[in-house]
């Protein structure tokens, strides 16, 4: 079993008070902890990802601080602190306030998406 807290996770995006911090938790799943301030929207970091340059990864989480809208391809979606959530791939957050969230990802297909990240920084 592996256990971890969000200062014993490295950091693998930081910039513009946008904080990222991963780590494989086991299972081929990856642990997040994500911190948004107040307008942040990922869509140009996400560019080229697809056709349609949404992420491509699925996310199961909660969100902890915050409201942040989901755009995906049949609209946009809101989600509050306290609700916890699955977003399918497809998708693109934008933080309507300050937001922080945890969220569990297949490690693969997270890692193609930071690494999609840091390459545009």
């Amino acid at each position: 079993m592996t256990a971890t807290t969000r200062e014993d996770t490295p950091v693998a995006i930081e910039g513009g008070g946008v904080e990222l911090r991963t780590q494989e938790i086991g299972g081929d799943m990856s642990v997040a902890f994500v911190r948004f301030p107040a307008g942040t929207d990922m869509g140009p970091a996400l560019e080229g990802l697809r056709p349609d340059g949404l992420c491509p990864c699925p996310h199961w989480g909660h969100l902890v601080k915050g409201r942040l809208k989901m755009r995906t391809p049949d609209g946009d979606e809101l989600y509050e602190a306290g609700q916890v959530f699955y977003w399918p791939p497809g998708h693109t957050p934008v933080a309507l306030e300050d937001c922080e969230y945890i969220d569990f990802s297949p490690t693969r297909a997270f890692t193609e998406v930071i690494d999609h990240i840091k390459g545009r920084g």
